[in-house]
């Protein structure tokens, strides 16, 4: 009666307030399975309108939509990372379309609101961060299932992790971020640096590591929550969990400032958030959480609940700081681990095999060393006061088309990058050092 109900008042709405047929463009990061979804549906609903889908990174599409004139952006605006709809407030790239929302939908998800207060970009589904992992390769390594993220930095999961890169996943920010928030800056860098000298990959796409523990390249990933449920729903040897340390946040749907058939776009974002467009998360290649409650809607049994998630979970996610710091964050995980990933591995193999020498023969100079190679591999380069400072945050939000400031922000990440490179060369060396005392 709900599905019923909420069609007809989107057909009434639809044909009253937006006429004009059209075609409407829909940047997104999401994977074809969804938009394609989406877009088949819809079209059926309304065979006036046509949907084009655009498909770029988050941080690409920001780049995108900043870089073109009113008239010529693309529609809307539809991805995961809460912080890129927050930079487009920031720069007037986004508009209202309060018409859009759906009433049934709750005002807050947990403790953070569905939607943007000044109405700029509203929530049309939910995500939570977490771990994959396949299970016959867990299997057939002897590994168990990894639960939380501290489990992630023990010796026997080296080589078996894979992580998409935050500079190239809106997600992957999202989910570096939440252990930031939920650790503090300078404990969640050495969280999040332990954990990598674990991996086997950084990505260039979300998709590349559901993709990779779905046929079993890795062993386990880090991954948003709908990728990997698509997977375990769709019949994968696969399966998923929410750390305590996650955070339950909206997936977001804006219409773009200037955008030619804001009409008709309307009328797309109305559906995705109306009763139908929220059935349709439930799709096993979909598998996302809706934002109407399961009382307007017909969950498969055993279905994650996103209130229940919410409850549990132990980060109560700041969007606004997670807006000021994200070039630096991302900037930064590059720098320390993505272009220096062999180093920070061999880093990292030296300091497990010198941990268990040291505790099978114990030695006090060997220890000390131990100390000194886990605090140059595993102290960031930024701290946390130099986070907090404007005008540092500032530089990273200017444009790169400036010469002085490409020329300044380029030449502080090759002294990252450097730096980063000698830290974990020499903690190495020192790890190597400590593991000779024990024998």
């Amino acid at each position: 009666m709900h599905l019923c109900r909420s069609a007809a008042a989107l057909a009434v709405l639809a044909a009253s307030t937006w006429v004009h047929a059209g075609t409407v463009t829909v940047l997104t990061s999401f994977p074809k399975e969804l938009t394609t979804a989406y877009q088949k549906a819809f079209e059926a609903k309304n065979p006036g309108i046509k949907i084009e889908i655009l498909n770029k990174n988050t941080v690409a599409g920001i780049a995108y939509v900043r870089e073109l004139p009113a008239g010529q952006r693309p529609d809307i605006m539809w991805a995961s990372a809460p912080d890129a709809f927050e930079v487009l407030a920031r720069n007037k790239l986004l508009q209202a379309a309060p018409e859009t929302r759906n009433a049934a939908a709750p005002a807050k998800i947990g403790n953070y609101p569905l939607n943007d207060p000044d109405g700029l970009y509203y929530g049309q589904a939910l995500a939570g961060y977490g771990i994959e992992w396949n299970t016959r390769y867990l299997k057939a390594n002897k590994l168990a299932a990894p639960k939380e993220w501290t489990d992630l930095v023990r010796p026997e999961y080296f080589g078996h992790i894979a992580i998409s890169s935050p500079s190239r996943s809106g997600t992957t920010q999202l989910t570096v971020e939440t252990i930031l928030q939920g650790e503090g800056w300078d404990k969640g860098w050495s969280l999040l640096l332990q954990m990598m000298g674990n991996a086997a990959a950084v990505t260039d796409r979300s998709f590349a590591v559901p993709d990779g523990v779905n046929n079993g390249q890795y062993g386990i990933g880090i991954v948003i929550d709908f990728l990997a449920l698509a997977g375990k729903y769709s019949g994968y040897p696969v399966d998923f969990t929410y750390p305590s340390m996650t955070a339950v946040v909206p997936a977001n749907i804006a219409l773009v400032a200037g955008a030619k058939n804001a009409g008709e776009a309307k009328t797309f974002m109305a559906y995705t958030m109306s009763a139908p467009g929220q059935q349709l998360l439930f799709e096993p290649k979909i598998a996302r959480l809706p934002i109407l409650p399961y009382s307007e809607l017909k969950p498969p049994a055993g279905y994650p609940v996103p209130q229940d998630i919410a409850k549990r979970a132990k980060v109560q996610f700041n969007t606004e700081l997670s807006g000021e710091r994200y070039p630096v964050v991302i900037s930064l995980f590059d720098q320390m681990i993505t272009f220096r990933l062999k180093e920070l591995q061999a880093a990292t193999k030296a300091i497990q095999e010198a941990t268990a020498a040291l505790k099978a023969k114990p030695h006090a100079k060997g220890s000390e060393l131990l100390a000194q190679a886990r605090s140059l591999a595993y102290t960031p380069l930024v701290g946390a006061e130099n986070v907090k400072n404007k005008e540092f945050l500032e530089l990273f939000r200017k444009s790169r088309r400036d010469v002085a400031v490409s020329k300044q922000l380029t030449g502080m990440e090759q002294l990252w990058s450097d730096k980063a490179r000698a830290n974990y060369e020499r903690a190495q060396q020192l790890a190597t050092e400590a593991r000779g005392l024990a024998k």
